[in-house]
């Protein structure tokens, strides 16, 4: 399973504070998922900040 953030971020970090396994902050200012398969042992988290986004930009691949 793999997630991405689109254009939507509004770079709160919110995601990275929940799962900073899977998103990370870039240098302007938005978050980013990484490019590889989510480790199974994060999912959840990687979910769990997915569903926690405040303007839902944060998608499933």
């Amino acid at each position: 399973m793999r997630f991405f953030v689109n254009e939507n971020c509004i770079g709160c970090g919110l995601c990275e504070s929940i799962c900073p396994e899977v998103f990370e902050m870039t240098g302007e200012g938005v978050a980013k998922a990484t490019e590889n398969e989510v480790e199974p042992d994060h999912i959840d988290k990687a979910g769990e900040a997915m569903n926690s986004c405040p303007v839902a930009a944060i998608e499933e691949e």
